[in-house]
């Protein structure tokens, strides 16, 4: 779950702290970064766990309306199409999903009022209304209102994204890469599976967990060396008036090229450009993107800079 991209941000921020205090050892970041990164994979089944609690909140209000003094003939005869839908059933009986909540001690017991805000902001949507006045629906179309209830919904609430800073100081600008993880794991659902349908692993292969300390630790190692040659190729610039995210982002970014020969040259500076635009200032992407790009002209030049053409068979 927790992909490349994800790795090269945590690993800058991570290392922002790290520059920026005092007294921290290499292993010591090493260890604030995988817990963070544990922590990112918890928001993963946080945020997956709605979809169960907003179907709870749903049947209470069914049963709310049943109790009234004077029921009127639709709250005895409710339609039941939201609380009964397939995959919300599914992933209540998931052993992975369970199993992870308890020991992990995952809950939005404190938080009641996010769950009843959401699913208001549900029943107000034209795609639930659609849905419920079908005649029929199948699985593939509960696992689709689902998709549509993280994207349009989940995604988009303001007080969720307050609540969810505020319950972990890690999850502060994870929202929305982890509701895309969740929205791939709904897609890939199987009914036949069952209650083992397999959730998404924190890491792909041990490749990204070895490429996320290899990274960090080359830019703790290697830091000063990756400054001096920013600062050959900003010299136009004072070192001490550019933005220390720019220069962050682009030791992070030399330490890719010279440490990971496999990993394209545009590929990586395509990341990193992209993390400026949306972690450091408004002319980030493009100042880093023209320094960076001389960078590898010169090491190029120097035969400092070798890359490894990988074949598939």
């Amino acid at each position: 779950m927790i992909n490349r991209i994800l790795l090269r941000i945590k690993i800058i921020q991570i290392l922002y702290a790290f520059y920026k205090g005092e007294g921290k050892t290499a292993l010591m970041v090493e260890k604030e970064l995988f817990h963070s990164i544990e922590k990112t994979y918890d928001l993963y089944y946080h945020l997956f766990n709605l979809a169960v609690l907003i179907t709870d909140y749903a049947v209470s209000r069914i049963e709310s309306k049943k109790n009234k003094l004077r029921p009127s003939p639709e709250d005895i005869n409710p339609n039941t199409r939201f609380i009964d839908n397939t995959f919300v059933a599914q992933l209540r009986e998931n052993i992975q999903f369970n199993t992870y909540l308890n020991q992990h001690k995952l809950s939005w017991v404190n938080h009641p009022e996010i769950i009843k805000e959401l699913y208001e902001e549900v029943v107000a949507c034209d795609f639930y209304q659609e849905y419920m006045n079908q005649e029929l629906v199948d699985y593939q179309e509960d696992k689709d209102l689902w998709r549509k209830i993280f994207k349009k919904v989940v995604l988009l609430n303001e007080n969720l994204d307050s609540s969810i800073e505020d319950q972990s100081i890690f999850w502060t600008d994870d929202v929305e890469i982890v509701v895309s993880f969740i929205i791939k794991t709904i897609k890939r659902f199987d009914r036949e599976a069952g209650a083992g349908q397999a959730l998404l692993p924190m890491f792909k292969d041990e490749e990204d967990v070895e490429f996320a300390k290899k990274l960090l630790h080359g830019v703790i190692n290697n830091g000063n060396s990756y400054r001096e040659i920013i600062d050959k190729h900003t010299q136009n610039w004072e070192l001490d008036r550019i933005a220390f995210m720019d220069i962050l982002i682009m030791q992070v970014a030399l330490s890719e090229l010279m440490d990971f020969p496999t990993i394209p040259v545009n590929v990586t500076l395509n990341e990193y450009i992209e993390i400026a635009k949306n972690y450091s200032t408004d002319k980030s992407g493009t100042f880093i993107n023209g320094v960076l790009d001389n960078i590898v002209g010169q090491l190029k030049q120097d035969n400092k800079l070798i890359k490894v053409v990988m074949f598939t068979k």
